[in-house]
């Protein structure tokens, strides 16, 4: 039997022969854009409404994602920009947390159709200036909060984000606009320790430490007036949901549509797992690993998995690709930073957690000696790939059975109890 695949903007062909199920985030009724972005505007959370927010505010920063998010920023910013492009003093501050800058392509992708009109007003967070912060206050946990210093300058604030399955802070959206989103290097990489708990994992917000401390922090902001939109898409990014007003509780009201959409369950755990990740996803081989995570909730130990990405700009982190590649154990990664933990270390730990129970394989566009010293072996022709795990689960006298997962970034699968 023929199926396809995404593989960057593309569909690609396998052909199978042995039984399968294909995992697929569930088909929603979607409405119209606009009217659900109007719906939620006149109807914030403990706001008496937008307009009263956007005519109060002399100064206002817009937080933005960056281009590893499904955001629909473009559909937001386009049904504001005749409100926000009429603004006297208004700044777009692209949330890019400790990844890359942004390039032209991928900002044009981030402001869409506003590309002319506001690139010119459109900034990048950097978390390794240090001088471009400001602190705010040490959490519960200890992680110190500094954020970008622009949030005070201009005190009023418009966050625009969506919310997705996270594999460690449970959820994207709300509070990591600001946490990761816009702190400093130190205050990520202080939260993100905790990613290596076993708490911290897709869909859990209570007593999962990456979210608590993200949450505790969010009480350092009373001193900014702070308007929030946050979206949730479906698998072809049209939008599903949106709501406004109070960071938190515009967050908390999407949780139900996100698990409309991403959480799909499963007889049974298989010992072939096709985990994919599609565009604008696919960026890169550090932000790829989000694939992994969800496609091993569904593979039996001694199983093989095969991350298909097209990784479009390279590996994202030489930091994170040499930990990993120095390393054979989740110890060993510890042992090879100096026995404390580093940004980016999380993401080397966890798989070769994944490593240490399975195979993994991997279809990409990088070149073969990163994806080995990513502990993966590469197929440059994904039905080699999948011909070659059938081969290899048969020799050990088991009968195939694969799952294949066309959105493994947000994919969350439930295996059912019997």
């Amino acid at each position: 039997m023929e199926t396809t695949i995404p593989y960057g903007k593309e569909q690609i062909k396998i052909n199978i022969n042995e039984p399968f199920k294909v995992l697929l985030p569930k088909k929603v009724l979607v409405k119209d854009d606009d009217k659900l972005i109007e719906q939620a505007l006149e109807n914030p959370i403990d706001f008496d409404s937008f307009d009263e927010f956007f005519n109060e505010t002399n100064k206002l920063l817009v937080i933005i994602n960056d281009a590893t998010k499904p955001t629909p920023t473009s559909k937001i910013l386009k049904y504001l920009m005749p409100v926000l492009s009429s603004h006297p003093d208004i700044k777009f501050l692209i949330a890019a947390g400790a990844h890359r800058a942004p390039n032209e392509d991928e900002l044009k992708f981030i402001l869409g159709e506003t590309y002319e009109v506001f690139r010119r007003k459109t900034y990048i967070h950097d978390a390794r200036k240090e001088e471009d912060m400001i602190y705010l206050g040490t959490t519960k946990s200890g992680t110190e909060i500094s954020i970008n210093k622009l949030a005070r300058e201009y005190k009023n604030i418009l966050v625009i984000g969506s919310v997705e399955p996270h594999y460690f802070a449970g959820l994207t959206g709300g509070r990591k606009a600001f946490l990761p989103g816009i702190a400093s290097f130190n205050t990520i990489e202080m939260n993100h320790k905790y990613a290596l708990s076993d708490q911290a994992c897709s869909l859990v917000l209570k007593g999962n430490p990456v979210h608590e401390d993200m949450a505790d922090a969010v009480r350092f902001l009373k001193e900014f007036n702070i308007f929030s939109i946050q979206t949730v898409v479906d698998f072809d990014n049209n939008i599903y949901a949106v709501t406004a007003g109070d960071l938190k509780k515009s967050f908390d009201e999407t949780v139900r549509y996100v698990k409309d959409i991403y959480c799909v369950p499963v007889d049974g755990k298989a010992n072939i797992v096709i985990t994919v990740v599609h565009y604008p996803m696919d960026i890169n081989l550090y932000q790829s690993q989000h694939a992994l995570e969800n496609g091993k909730l569904v593979l039996d130990e001694g199983g093989i998995m095969i991350l298909v990405s097209k990784c479009r700009t390279g590996v994202g982190s030489d930091a994170f690709l040499d930990m990993l590649s120095k390393s054979n154990t989740p110890e060993e990664v510890i042992e090879v930073i100096g026995g404390e933990y580093k940004l980016e270390s999380h993401k080397a730990v966890r798989i070769l957690k994944i490593k240490s129970k399975a195979e993994l394989f991997a279809f990409t566009d990088l070149e073969d000696k990163i994806i080995r010293k990513a502990k993966m072996k590469q197929y440059k022709d994904i039905q080699k790939a999948l011909d070659a795990s059938i081969n290899l689960v048969k020799s050990k006298g088991k009968e195939p059975k694969i799952v294949i997962i066309p959105d493994g970034s947000h994919t969350v699968p439930l295996i059912k109890e019997i």
